[in-house]
Formats: C-alpha cells, structure tokens, sequence
C-alpha cells in the first residue's frame, strides 16, 4: 500500500481515536495537534514544503 497525501489524515484520525481511548486527558492536545496540521494542509503549507 503507498500512502498519500489523500490517507494522512484517516490515519492521523484513527490513531488519535485510539489514544484518546487509552488516554482521555491528552484530548485537548489531539485536538489542538490535528485541527493545526489540517489548517496547514488546507493552507498548502506542506505543498510549499515539498512533503
């Protein structure tokens, strides 16, 4: 399997469900952590980058 762009954020989805399960209090900082990456990737800044 070769995993894009279009499978980060499934994936980023899935194992921040996964901890949140294990360990509830960190929910703020996944929270805070995943809506920043989606407003940079919405924002084409991993595009600027070449990642």
């Amino acid at each position: 399997m070769v995993i894009t762009a279009a499978h980060i954020q499934p994936i980023v989805a899935l194992v921040a469900g996964v901890l949140i399960l294990l360990m509830p209090r960190f929910l703020n900082l996944l929270v805070a952590i995943y809506l920043i990456f989606v407003g940079l990737s919405g924002l084409g800044v991993f595009k600027m980058l070449h990642f």
